[in-house]
């Protein structure tokens, strides 16, 4: 934070009888304002990995491939942190999974309320659109907000709310996103959209059209199987899947249904747990 100016210093001419005394210790200068201590997570946060190792964790918000095109604020490593029942949910469908030849690998997990913000800074400059190719080719910006992409709050600022997807087994590297590189729109066929070790879900990650809704009509085949078989197992653990996002999944009963957090997503804000 920018430091507090310094006092002007002021010159005063002593009378003569003081100019003998001996001179006294300079006082001390004034502290200068320390900055405010980060804020942290409450003692039932956890890191995903310290509950299931085996789930792939790839951290979208904390790169440049995103919707923003940047990584964004509050997002410090790349690090899942959900409350634990949360975790202890995903740990168990993972363990149904693994039986099955598959993996989940979550995108986002705890989302700080600053990230959040940058969000909505992001929404409201009509002028960025570097992203739109992949993340939102049909949608004009000016209806985010109208039609429910982008909006102040979120769900996943209250710890119980994670995206992901799933992943066969063995998994494949992915191919790291290079910024500038030619965007494809994320409903294209999966060969020609963003290579992603994940299974066909009929669109990437993140896609702002219709055709991200669970059981959209269009989307059939081993692409409705891929959503259903992910809808099926989270739910079957606990977790509510959003019907406009295949991705979007919600711990209930929700550990804090009425707070928005926004300590920063890194292994500091564990406040030395695992």
């Amino acid at each position: 934070m920018p430091r507090p100016p310094t006092a002007p210093r002021v010159l005063v001419t002593a009378p003569p009888a003081l100019l003998a005394a001996p001179a006294l210790p300079a006082a001390a200068a004034p502290a200068t304002a320390q900055a405010r201590p980060e804020p942290r997570a409450p003692e039932d946060f956890v890191a995903l990995r310290s509950v299931d190792p085996t789930i792939i964790e790839e951290m979208r918000y904390v790169t440049a491939h995103n919707f923003v095109g940047e990584p964004v604020d509050g997002y410090r490593q790349p690090l899942c942190i959900l409350t634990r029942p949360a975790a202890e949910a995903l740990h168990r469908a993972q363990t149904r999974l693994l039986r099955q030849g598959y993996s989940l690998k979550v995108y986002d997990c705890y989302r700080p309320q600053r990230a959040v913000d940058h969000f909505v800074r992001w929404a409201e400059d009509l002028d960025d659109q570097d992203m739109k190719a992949e993340f939102y080719p049909d949608v004009d910006k000016t209806r985010l907000f109208a039609d429910g992409y982008i909006a102040e709050k979120s769900g996943h600022s209250r710890g119980s709310t994670v995206d992901l997807t799933l992943v066969r087994l063995p998994a494949r590297p992915t191919r790291p996103y290079h910024p500038g590189q030619p965007l494809v729109p994320c409903f294209a066929p999966q060969g020609e959209r963003f290579p992603d070790n994940s299974v066909d879900m009929g669109t990437g990650y993140d896609c702002f059209d219709t055709r991200s809704h669970t059981l959209d009509p269009r989307i059939q085949g081993a692409q409705r199987a891929n959503r259903l078989l992910l809808k099926n197992t989270l739910e079957d653990a606990g977790l509510v899947n959003l019907p406009e996002e295949w991705w979007h999944f919600t711990y209930k009963p929700e550990s804090y249904p009425d707070t928005y957090f926004d300590f920063p997503v890194s292994a500091k804000s564990l406040a030395g747990r695992r």
